[in-house]
């Protein structure tokens, strides 16, 4: 874990510094049986801020407590429920990040229910050696080093693929009207970089192209990066905001607008997964072990997990 000045925590070891030597997860991060689609296993496909939870925590786990194997696959939610409404992956499991996204698009031809697991907040990245980092290290305002920032030293995640891009897009805006700074979206989404894959998104920091990034807490907090803490007007981690979070859209390429939403995660079993039984049996799992979540940056309470739709008996409340 890191404090607010980016320090981090010595005993973080295992797969998080692999991950920092290799670069990180890629978007079409798989399981140990190389493809969705494998007999004998549980396929996941998951939005992408999630890739270490699952792949180093609730997947390894559930493995263990069932003999089932895990697969996972991770992108941007967008792509992902692209990827289920057009039949190119048939998934056991969805995981997305915008839980109105997942219902608009899934609802009702291939989900009827969904289980709400956990939530995360907006934060900013930052590279410390950078003359961008050292100024957020330092306690400057975000907001007046994000207007100095040149072209391409500023990354978001593409916000056509991912919420967590349009909801960079959405901070902006957000603060641009809590501290009266005029054109200040406009003026960055002119110049921020687009990373089309989100679990690559903090690579650019730690291989020296970029000097930060808009980011989930849990994916800074996997990561050998700086951490600036963001106000809760506008970092979507506290859901007494949603009514002001919402206040402010985003509508992307194809022509799906989106408010914005606190950051809370959200699975379903597809009606058509080729093993709902296998998919239902790992939400269940999912569910009962927020703390492998927790243990990774997530947020788990008491108000979690919360149910919509019609959930089978064995997973409902």
């Amino acid at each position: 874990m890191r404090s607010r000045d980016g320090r981090t925590d010595a005993s973080a070891t295992g797969r998080r510094a692999v991950l920092a030597a290799t670069g990180g997860l890629t978007a079409g991060l798989i399981g140990t049986a190389g493809c969705l689609g494998s007999a004998d296993a549980v396929r996941v496909l998951a939005a992408g801020s999630l890739a270490v939870p699952l792949e180093d925590g609730v997947g390894p786990a559930f493995e263990s407590a069932s003999d089932t194997r895990y697969e996972g696959e991770y992108y941007g939610t967008n792509a992902v429920l692209r990827f289920v409404e057009d039949g190119t992956k048939h998934p056991d499991v969805v995981i997305g990040a915008d839980v109105d996204l997942l219902r608009d698009r899934l609802y009702p031809a291939q989900a009827n229910w969904d289980a709400e697991f956990a939530a995360n907040e907006v934060v900013i990245a930052f590279a410390p050696e950078t003359t961008l980092g050292r100024r957020l290290a330092a306690g400057d305002p975000w907001y007046e080093v994000f207007a100095d920032a040149e072209d391409g030293e500023i990354a978001i995640s593409d916000p056509d693929l991912d919420p967590l891009g349009y909801r960079a897009l959405l901070l902006f805006e957000l603060a641009e009207r809590e501290h009266a700074l005029g054109g200040f979206r406009d003026a960055l989404a002119e110049k921020v970089y687009r990373e089309p894959d989100e679990p690559r998104l903090l690579a650019g920091l730690e291989n020296g192209n970029r000097a930060c990034a808009v980011a989930y807490s849990n994916m800074a907090a996997e990561r050998d990066v700086g951490v600036r803490e963001l106000p809760d007007a506008y970092n979507f981690g506290n859901p007494s905001y949603a009514d002001r979070y919402a206040r402010v859209r985003y509508t992307t390429e194809s022509g799906h607008t989106v408010a914005g939403s606190p950051v809370v995660y959200n699975a379903t079993v597809p009606t058509d997964a080729d093993d709902p039984d296998t998919g239902r049996e790992f939400v269940s799992f999912l569910l009962e072990r927020d703390d492998l979540l927790a243990e990774r940056g997530l947020r788990v309470g008491d108000a979690l997990p919360r149910f919509h739709g019609d959930p089978p008996e064995a997973i409902g409340p």
